[in-house]
């Protein structure tokens, strides 16, 4: 199976034609206005119309009401859904129903014992995203370039497809994906130049180790 590749925080047409020009298997769009690439939705309908299926459209909400996850769904279209906050299996059930779409759970990592909630999860959600787990003064609950220690999830025993995220670039994405094995990897902060400012050049160099780590992989 092929690594799914992802780049979140896409906010503008340029970049966004660089993500999927590169071969970009998923392309993030954040919904959330503490962060520097929150999109409004009008941005949001421009850039969700010119995917052109070229990729699957991820929409990265916190702890969204459903005023807001319906404002979402109906400007971007998007294929998938990214619950980033403390959302329970309940708020996972009651959103799938709501609103058609599969849906991935973010969850921070700072130790093993994190991984305890999986279980709970497990029913509800569609993919699993790993993330670091940010400090308790952070604003946002990713996107922070923090990196967690892999090595917790090495010989992990999950039924659920899940990826990798958290200050992941270039220079380091095969050792995550060789130590995880992670079914897919997703960067945001690591393919920018400035904050919430995406470079083309190190969208396409992520791209392209993502995509050495996978051919190494398979051999």
């Amino acid at each position: 199976m092929s690594l799914i590749v992802k780049i979140c925080g896409l906010s503008t047409r340029e970049t966004l034609d660089v993500a999927l020009d590169s071969g970009a298997d998923m392309v993030g769009f954040v919904f959330f206005p503490p962060s520097p690439r929150h999109l409004g939705f009008d941005v949001a309908r421009d850039l969700g119309q010119a995917v052109k299926r070229r990729a699957a459209k991820v929409a990265l909400t916190v702890d969204a009401d459903d005023a807001t996850l319906a404002g979402i769904v109906e400007a971007l279209q998007p294929d998938l859904l990214q619950l980033h906050g403390h959302e329970s299996v309940a708020r996972l059930a009651d959103v799938k129903r709501k609103f058609g779409l599969p849906v991935m759970k973010a969850l921070p990592v700072e130790t093993s014992a994190d991984l305890a909630i999986l279980s709970e999860y497990r029913d509800g959600a569609d993919r699993i995203l790993f993330d670091a787990r940010p400090p308790r003064e952070a604003t946002r609950p990713g996107g922070l370039g923090a990196v967690f220690d892999w090595h917790v999830l090495e010989n992990i025993d999950l039924a659920l497809p899940f990826m990798v995220s958290g200050g992941l670039h270039a220079g380091n994405v095969a050792e995550a994906v060789r130590i995880t094995r992670a079914g897919g990897v997703d960067v945001s902060s690591g393919v920018e130049r400035a904050s919430g400012v995406k470079d083309g050049e190190m969208i396409r160099a992520f791209i392209r180790a993502a995509r050495a780590t996978e051919e190494l992989m398979v051999r």
